[in-house]
């Protein structure tokens, strides 16, 4: 694998972790409110808002008001905000703002994902490649779309096969299927995959939870009823204690296929900490699979991560852990 390293800014990432910052740290419900909604519309800009400012549309960004566009300005002036430095300070909180910036670290904003794909990377995967998506939650638990609906989404991207993996019981705050929501769950697969014949197919998986211990939440005979067991962690995703142990008994359980959000890590959150070369070669020794999550607010796992454990030619730029 050959890592390709540039010096592109991502800006939008800085300016997004001013504004952050001053979300973090403000006095008021409603400032940090407001703070963190500017933040967010930077990091969902599809331009890099230093163009957005050159022609004098910062304030028609949603949720960009006079504070926030002062910080904005003051950053593409300086490189830093001085308004934001000036009230890290006096706030007696730059201990908390520094392990921030760490838990933001290789974050890419939309911008930055857009200067990536129309760049010319040899021997990238590109939308043409995808064949199929595992992991997926339909109304059977937490997801917003019919089992009908996602599977004719997935057919008009050309994919051969979905696999439904909705939460398992063990985790209600996601409305957590019961297993005998599965095998009614399981019947109404059966039924769509008559309907399509050879040319499709939704598999029967499950998105099982990772327990203190490692391994998941369920049964053997439970996992016996799924193609496809994906495991992912839902818990202890702010300690600061290594998790090694953990993620590698996980990857060690016979029923497990997938390892799923792996981090389970936000822009907010710093996710599991882990040995994850460890824990990446034990495995690819017990051939279990690493979801790969491109939800931009978690990106898990980053592009480091990918770039040290995916056999393809990576772009990987240098960034500022802002």
């Amino acid at each position: 694998m050959t890592v390709t390293t540039t010096t592109w800014r991502d800006i939008n990432m800085e300016v997004a972790g001013d504004l952050y910052d001053m979300a973090l740290i403000h006095s008021s419900t409603h400032g940090r409110i407001a703070y963190k909604r500017a933040g967010l519309s930077i990091l969902r800009l599809e331009r890099p808002v230093d163009e957005v400012a050159a022609e004098g549309g910062l304030r028609e960004v949603r949720y960009i008001g006079p504070a926030s566009e002062r910080i904005v300005l003051e950053h593409l002036q300086h490189g830093a905000s001085p308004t934001v430095q000036r009230a890290i300070e006096k706030s007696g909180q730059a201990a908390a703002v520094e392990q921030a910036h760490a838990h933001r670290t290789n974050f890419l904003s939309l911008a930055g994902v857009q200067h990536v794909l129309r760049s010319d990377l040899p021997g990238a995967i590109t939308l043409a490649d995808y064949r199929g998506d595992l992991q997926m939650h339909s109304t059977w638990s937490d997801g917003g779309a019919t089992i009908a609906e996602l599977a004719d989404a997935a057919r008009a991207r050309g994919y051969a096969y979905i696999g439904v993996s909705d939460h398992s019981y063990g985790l209600r705050i996601a409305r957590g299927m019961s297993m005998e929501d599965a095998v009614r769950q399981h019947r109404e697969i059966d039924a769509l995959n008559r309907d399509a014949g050879d040319s499709f197919r939704v598999l029967k998986a499950i998105e099982a939870n990772i327990p203190t211990d490692g391994g998941v939440d369920m049964t053997d005979g439970e996992l016996a009823s799924f193609e496809i067991v994906l495991a992912a962690p839902h818990s202890r995703l702010r300690r600061l204690e290594d998790q090694t142990d953990r993620m590698i008994t996980t990857v060690r359980h016979p029923g497990v296929h997938v390892l799923a959000h792996p981090r389970g890590r936000m822009y907010s959150r710093q996710g599991v900490l882990a040995r994850w070369d460890d824990v990446f070669a034990e495995a690819a020794r017990t051939g279990v699979a690493i979801e790969l999550d491109g939800d931009p607010y978690r990106q898990d796992l980053d592009f480091t991560l990918a770039a040290r454990h995916c056999p393809l030619r990576v772009w990987a730029p240098t960034l500022a852990a802002r």
